[in-house]
């Protein structure tokens, strides 16, 4: 054989050889890339985004696109030719594994826990665009869940009005912690509870709740923490949180997304139904970042995957926590202006400035 054929078959097959380790071996990465965006103002698998009944609204125009990220499964292991064609490749990252499911986390847990934060992101996106627009919201401390074979299980149960905690008044979620954490493990601690069916009854009956009545659990040792290896801390084995009760009903309908992203995006669309005028002026805005039930915005991930979601929908605005405005604008897609937000307040005002064409004065985002 003539030493050139030879070269190149020997050149191929080590070609092919490569190639066959390179889909074959697995490595620990997993890659993001940009996802679907909705409009919160339009309708998603034909029902609308945003459905509220009880209460007068307005029409409304123009785009307020929630964004998404499209991650790899946790079980899915990359192979080394797909991890480096996401690492060429601008629109997507490629990320250790660990980033998006740390602590071996499973598919179908991060599936639940992103169910939960986009349910709880819900409910803080109704709550921050009522009292923005100075709608009266009825908020009370409840039992949010119960540690399986704690002192409270089959004692307490989800959805327990808690009104006080050894007779001192329970006004906030935390409140419970500090009060329980004043005993030391193995001491009584009373709670005086609204059961949750009968808190659900008043609520559909638009009363007050009632029937308060005391129940004594006894504490115990919680689990060590290693940052404080000496200290014992009492225990009841509940998480507090927070129930909210509104003047008429708001629904939130979209499936197959998770996580809490989408908050203000979900504030921004409650607030222009329920507001005469055009809060977009017409124009395509997005979005991202969570909102608490003060209004507050805060971070998110995958911001740049977002940004080029955003932009190839035919976004020309982007809506931008102010936490991440260094990220995004060190890599802004062509065509697409960041606007940075740290309030509902903020946002809500450059719409408007958006929607009158005074956009000289936007805040910005800068990078570094």
């Amino acid at each position: 054989m003539p030493r050139r054929t030879a070269t190149m078959l020997a050149s191929t097959l080590l070609l092919i050889a490569l190639l066959c380790a390179g889909v074959l071996i697995r490595v620990p990465y997993a890659e993001m890339s940009p996802g679907p965006t909705v409009n919160t103002l339009g309708d998603a698998r034909g029902e609308p985004v945003l459905h509220i009944s009880g209460h007068k609204t307005y029409p409304t125009s123009g785009n307020l696109n929630m964004t998404t990220v499209r991650v790899t499964g946790a079980d899915y292991d990359m192979n080394i030719v797909e991890a480096v064609y996401g690492w060429l490749a601008h629109d997507s990252v490629v990320v250790p594994h660990d980033t998006l499911y740390p602590d071996g986390k499973t598919e179908e847990q991060s599936t639940q826990e992103n169910a939960e934060e986009f349910s709880q992101s819900q409910e803080s996106a109704k709550v921050a665009a009522l009292k923005e627009l100075k709608i009266p919201v009825t908020s009370r401390v409840v039992v949010s869940t119960v540690v399986k074979d704690s002192a409270a299980e089959g004692v307490l149960h989800a959805g327990d009005v808690i009104k006080a905690v050894d007779g001192s008044a329970v006004e906030q979620p935390e409140d419970v912690a500090k009060l329980v954490t004043k005993h030391t493990p193995g001491e009584d601690v009373v709670f005086t509870v609204i059961p949750a069916k009968a808190a659900a009854a008043a609520e559909k009956a638009g009363k007050e709740p009632q029937g308060a009545h005391d129940v004594t659990l006894t504490t115990r040792k919680a689990p060590r923490d290693p940052a404080n290896p000496s200290q014992d801390r009492a225990i009841v084995g509940i998480q507090a949180g927070t129930d909210h009760t509104f003047p008429f009903e708001i629904d939130i309908k979209l499936a197959d997304v998770g996580g809490p992203s989408a908050g203000l995006m979900f504030s921004l669309g409650i607030i222009d139904k329920l507001t005469p005028g055009n809060l977009t002026g017409g124009k395509f805005i997005a979005g991202t970042g969570t909102i608490d039930d003060d209004g507050k915005v805060g971070p998110i991930g995958g911001i740049n995957m977002k940004l080029v979601g955003a932009r190839d929908a035919g976004a020309r605005y982007f809506l931008t926590p102010d936490d991440n405005c260094s990220a995004a604008a060190s890599d802004t897609p062509s065509g697409l202006t960041l606007v940075r937000v740290k309030t509902l307040d903020d946002a809500k005002k450059s719409l408007e400035k958006i929607s009158a064409g005074d956009t000289a004065g936007l805040p910005s985002c800068s990078a570094g």
